[in-house]
């Protein structure tokens, strides 16, 4: 458990983990141990296919979690990874369903469905608009900027759904499958009561939490302006469905920075940058 710069607890999850039970390179008892290890309060196992149910293990939660795929490996003709967070019994999916079959079988079974790695999966908007029910999506996927894959950022992708009024919960996570580098890097900071199964799946429903490898950041409206607060960093970046505005600030140890909305502008988000190269993305703010 964490304290944020507002003294409120935070638990640190990652929500994309790939164990011996389908291509991951450590049994999930390694898996949980490592995480632990590294600072981490819960863990979602998420083999290809594989249903884990939520536990306790290795002093570690673990959070319920599935990955499904469809679409084979053109992104001209739509692949997509669905991820299942928090389902409550394995879901009804088989390997012929599409995705929003795939999204509709997690929700029935009390689960959220997470749009992985859609710049790795080269998705379009005009390929995510059409799916109903998304929760949230991967904003980084640290295994897609690793090896032969090297597309780990998908914010071009949320900034041009957000631009047609799409706005989903932002996720970093590590989608580790390699255990060499893809590990322990990437994930979501939840505020929540506790580390158990139940508070952490319904605050990472209602979106409270940000998304980071190692920078902390918060966004606020206070008055007529928008304020990102943040561990010390080298760069604060506002972002919105403007093509253009002086929204950027830089500088060192940098802890706060302000932003007026211009006209035109429906949503922020903020990305910020440390001084070692780490970053953290606030969620989408409706404007």
């Amino acid at each position: 458990m964490y304290v944020d710069l507002f003294e409120k607890k935070r638990f640190k999850v990652n929500l994309h983990t790939h164990t011996s039970l389908s291509d991951g390179r450590r049994s999930p008892s390694e898996a949980l141990r490592l995480y632990r290890e590294h600072g981490y309060d819960a863990v979602a196992l998420t083999d290809h296919w594989v249903w884990t149910e939520n536990a306790e293990a290795e002093g570690i939660t673990v959070l319920s979690g599935i990955e499904y795929n469809c679409g084979g490996s053109d992104g001209r003709d739509g692949v997509f990874h669905i991820v299942g967070i928090g389902c409550t019994s394995a879901p009804a999916a088989t390997k012929s369903m599409g995705a929003q079959e795939l999204i509709d079988a997690i929700h029935a079974a009390g689960g959220l469905a997470v749009l992985a790695h859609p710049a790795w999966s080269l998705n379009t908007h005009d390929q995510i608009l059409p799916l109903e029910g998304v929760d949230a999506t991967e904003i980084y996927n640290t295994t897609s900027g690793l090896h032969h894959s090297r597309r780990p950022d998908a914010s071009l992708i949320v900034d041009m759904l957000g631009a047609r009024g799409r706005f989903y919960p932002l996720i970093a996570d590590d989608d580790t499958h390699y255990y060499d580098g893809d590990e322990c890097k990437s994930f979501i900071m939840v505020r929540a009561e506790d580390a158990s199964t139940e508070s952490l799946t319904e605050a990472i429903a209602a979106g409270d939490f940000y998304a980071s490898q190692g920078p902390e950041v918060h966004l606020k409206k206070e008055g007529d302006e928008y304020v990102a607060y943040t561990s010390p960093c080298a760069s604060i970046v506002f972002l919105s469905n403007l093509v253009w505005s002086r929204r950027a600030f830089e500088g060192e140890g940098l802890t706060e920075a302000r932003y007026k909305p211009r006209e035109g502008e429906r949503y922020l988000r903020v990305e910020v940058t440390d001084a070692d190269g780490k970053r953290a993305w606030t969620n989408i703010l409706p404007l």
